[in-house]
């Protein structure tokens, strides 16, 4: 079952945004009112400018506070990407749980976690090349695999255990545990191809997507088979293992 097959049996999307770990003191309602405006004011940044051209300076001034103000809730330009990153996730979330409700088939469950992700970050498809040179580095803070990161990381792998965990075809519980984490790099793979993909409608990416699922459901009944298990589980562990 498709995306739009899904969507066409009457399921809709209920998109919301996310706010920061909160603070250890908790802020007066000018104070969260302040933080947001600068938040909001660089995610807009981040979807018209890209990574590069979004300063803290241009940040503030937009959001109509000082840069000292900027910093004292965003100490730097990283925070407010980690900021984004949550918020994207969440919106992941609120997409595809809908959706997941009333399909049982792993690989349907598979296939709405990875187009409503790829739907989710499409506003800033435009701008996206000037965050993976920023994020492409080991040591960037803002690599989805750094430990900065781990909060959003752990929102999408949190949605994969569920993608996973609520289908009807019961992979042996080994199997189950590894895949999310697995999963997410394949996921972050899809998204670079995706972002690179200049075919109309990104139509390699669909087609990548398609094969990959194809693969996956071709190998499901194998799982079991005690030598492909252990495999296989060998095989996720390594693939997870990219993670700090």
């Amino acid at each position: 079952m498709r995306l739009d097959e899904v969507r066409r049996a009457g399921y809709s999307l209920n998109m919301f945004s996310s706010s920061a770990e909160p603070p250890q003191k908790p802020l007066t309602p000018k104070a969260e009112a302040t933080k947001a405006r600068i938040r909001d004011a660089a995610m807009a940044s981040f979807v018209e400018r890209g990574y590069p051209d979004t300063t803290i300076r241009l940040i503030a001034k937009e959001a109509g506070v000082s840069v000292g103000n900027a910093y004292y809730y965003f100490p730097s330009k990283e925070h407010l990407v980690q900021e984004l990153y949550e918020q994207v996730q969440h919106d992941h979330g609120a997409s595809a749980r809908p959706l997941l409700e009333d399909v049982a088939g792993l690989v349907d469950r598979l296939r709405i976690f990875f187009e409503t992700g790829l739907e989710t970050v499409g506003a800033y498809r435009r701008v996206a090349p000037g965050f993976l040179s920023a994020m492409v580095s080991p040591d960037s803070p803002i690599n989805p695999l750094s430990a900065e990161s781990s909060p959003a990381r752990d929102l999408t792998v949190g949605l994969l255990r569920d993608t996973v965990s609520g289908a009807s075809h019961r992979l042996p519980d080994d199997i189950a545990d590894h895949l999310p984490e697995a999963l997410f790099p394949a996921y972050l793979a899809l998204i670079l191809r995706w972002t690179y993909d200049e075919s109309p409608e990104q139509a390699k990416t669909t087609r990548l997507l398609d094969t990959g699922l194809k693969l996956f459901a071709v190998a499901l009944p194998f799982l079991r088979v005690p030598g492909v298990r252990g495999v296989t589980r060998d095989l996720l562990d390594q693939i997870a293992d990219v993670r700090p």
